[in-house]
């Protein structure tokens, strides 16, 4: 499947200001970037590609010095190769036997305050045998009992607040997800994603659970198909994967998100097939 994703985002600069920019789509297993194209505006402003591998995130540095209108616009043609995932015998998560490198998607993080919601999460959800079962009793949870209300968080909101609230944005329903798994000693990690069939179209939050040693992808929020995701980045919570970090003073003036399906009958039989999904 192959889609076309793009992204601009304007701001008004006030004074000399360098962004971190984490907007371009994760070169994974199993997405290949076929092209790509940066814009800014002004044209002649340096950028400064660098990845942080462990998060799958490739950051833009820009740094612009003169006050006036910034915009940046990225737009790549992205093919998946997504496979469907069959669990053999698959039993409840023992955490002596995670892979070192899902351990640290245990811990407590800024978003997501696992050590507060041991008590809660076994009340709810201790008793189903699986990891798999376990994590779709949460995301199941999580859409009945959360209403999705536009602009109900801000960026300070956490999945305490969000359990507490009983509302949020796709943001918040990621974060409950994590905070629910890992305080079942599941490893679970945020997703920012380009999302096809996203109305109103927008950057887009769901989550990885680690199960039978792959990570499992999962949406809460129910508002996309799961083989629709492109992947820009993972991270413990929000905090990793900000579309933009600012340091120096600009204020945001408008983001403009899409993605779009070049082959719609190819998604639409790929849906047919692909039920569970790994993102490699």
């Amino acid at each position: 499947m192959k889609f076309k994703v793009s992204s601009e985002l304007s701001y008004n600069i006030k004074s000399d200001t360098t962004f971190f920019f984490n907007i371009q789509a994760a070169q994974t297993k199993s997405q290949t970037i076929i092209e790509e194209q940066l814009v800014t505006s002004p044209g002649k402003i340096k950028i400064e590609p660098f990845d942080l591998g462990v998060r799958k995130a490739r950051f833009l540095r820009v740094h612009v010095t003169k006050p006036g209108h910034f915009k940046i616009n990225y737009t790549a043609t992205v093919e998946l190769h997504l496979k469907s995932v069959r669990f053999k015998k698959e039993s409840d998560l023992k955490a002596n036997t995670i892979h070192p490198d899902a351990v640290s998607y245990l811990f407590p993080s800024r978003y997501c305050q696992a050590d507060r919601m041991y008590k809660f999460a076994e009340m709810e959800f201790k008793n189903i045998k699986t990891t798999y079962g376990k994590v779709t009793a949460i995301c199941n949870w999580i859409y009945k009992t959360v209403h999705y209300v536009s602009g109900s968080t801000n960026a300070n909101t956490s999945a305490i607040e969000t359990i507490t609230q009983r509302e949020g944005v796709c943001r918040d329903f990621a974060h409950l997800g994590i905070v629910m798994c890992r305080a079942l000693s599941i490893p679970a990690r945020y997703i920012a994603a380009y999302a096809y069939q996203l109305n109103p179209p927008d950057f887009h939050a769901c989550f990885e659970a680690y199960i039978d040693g792959k990570w499992i992808l999962f949406d809460a929020t129910r508002m996309v198909p799961l083989h629709g995701l492109v992947k820009i980045a993972h991270g413990y919570d929000a905090a990793d994967t900000s579309f933009a970090n600012i340091f120096g003073e600009a204020d945001p003036l408008n983001v403009v998100v899409s993605c779009e399906a070049l082959d719609k009958k190819a998604f639409e039989n790929a849906g047919k097939k692909l039920k569970t999904i790994s993102y490699e």
